[in-house]
């Protein structure tokens, strides 16, 4: 059995991995251990953690139901932070994928399951120095879980594309807009979710995986988008690493938008649109490929636009959910995306105008100082 915690419906919750690096080269430095020493008895402790490799810090928000108070939290606890990382020398930036660093230079956290992670997954599990943003979105049934998972399923790639800040790897431009997204799906339980139809097939799934010992426990899933049936909340991973609040405060209106929509939606016996799998995995290579400029499948009629079209008329359409919500300007704001580029293009142009990855870095650790792009 799969317990589904209740959660009061459409509340909120972020996970935003930062990476830390030296102020004078910008490359990434293993000093995470040395930050949460720092914090240890303060309340800092309990809303910023350790992750897989020691460049890596977590800042986690609280449970909220606005978006306003999910970003007010995450900046209060980025403001009480700063004055620890300026005591011992080091700055923050973010994004899919550092510019220039090398995987082979970092360090894994002494922990049994990142351990365990690597002994497993070898090479690619030793690659994974990528950063993303995980939104937690409350659902109030777990009946509701499976067909929210699925509509979600269809918003991948403009998610994807808006959040595609991973152009460079090893000081290499990929030519996609989305680096880590091609990476991160090496990895033998991530990438796009099943979809099941009911919970005893999803059940079923889990105890499957656990008896082969494919995973030991349900975090070991590692899709795009799952259920988080601890939080009793549907998880949203697609996002790379976002570099500005202001990213962050759009995406996470968008995905609570979307969430509540559905749930209202099956309150009142409708059926949520879905589309054949074989779109979500093309849907998802546009957006890592092309970005902003990806020509999507945006319904099961296998009709066509360019993303940005689609989410502006999407953030058009939830607009009545937005207002419901109290976050019609957050909402907005994924129409920015388009009117400032996306986190790949300002990198890649800063590459053009300065021809050095470090002032790609550079522009990373100021544009999350500044909030926004």
């Amino acid at each position: 059995m799969v317990d589904f915690a209740r959660s009061e419906r459409s509340t909120l919750g972020v996970e935003w991995e930062l990476g830390l690096v030296d102020p004078t080269t910008l490359d990434l430095v293993p000093r995470a251990g040395e930050v949460l020493d720092a914090i240890a008895d303060t309340p800092l402790a309990n809303r910023v953690v350790g992750e897989m490799l020691t460049n890596t810090i977590e800042v986690v928000s609280g449970v909220h139901a606005s978006v306003s108070g999910v970003a007010g939290d995450l900046e209060d606890a980025v403001g009480q932070l700063r004055p620890v990382l300026d005591d011992l020398g080091l700055e923050l930036l973010c994004a899919g994928t550092h510019p220039f660093a090398l995987w082979h230079n970092q360090e894994i956290t002494g922990h049994a399951r990142y351990a365990e992670l690597i002994n497993r997954t070898q090479w690619w599990g030793r690659h994974m120095l990528i950063y993303g943003v995980h939104t937690h979105v409350g659902i109030d049934d777990r009946d509701k879980v499976l067909p929210i998972l699925a509509a979600l399923t269809c918003y991948v790639p403009h998610l994807q594309a808006a959040g595609a800040t991973s152009p460079f790897w090893e000081a290499t431009d990929t030519h996609y807009a989305s680096n880590r997204a091609m990476m991160f799906q090496q990895l033998p339980t991530a990438g796009l979710p099943y979809l099941f139809d009911d919970w005893s097939g999803y059940e079923s799934y889990i105890a499957d995986m656990k008896r082969t010992g494919v995973i030991d426990e349900l975090t070991e899933i590692r899709w795009d988008l799952r259920p988080a049936p601890h939080w009793g909340t549907v998880e949203v991973r697609v996002c790379d690493g976002l570099s500005t609040l202001s990213e962050i405060t759009a995406v996470t209106a968008f995905v609570q938008c979307l969430v509540d929509d559905f749930s209202a939606r099956l309150d009142v016996g409708e059926t949520l649109p879905t589309m054949p799998d074989w779109f979500h995995v093309e849907n998802k290579w546009r957006a890592a490929r092309y970005g902003m400029d990806a020509i999507i499948i945006e319904d099961a009629a296998a009709n066509e636009r360019l993303v940005t079209e689609v989410i502006a008329d999407e953030v058009e359409r939830l607009r009545p959910v937005a207002v419901r919500l109290g976050c019609v300007e957050e909402l907005e704001l994924m129409n920015g995306f388009a009117t400032w580029g996306a986190g790949y293009q300002r990198q890649r142009a800063r590459l053009a105008e300065t021809g050095s990855l470090t002032s790609v870095a550079e522009l990373l650790v100021s544009e999350f100082r500044a909030g926004k792009p």
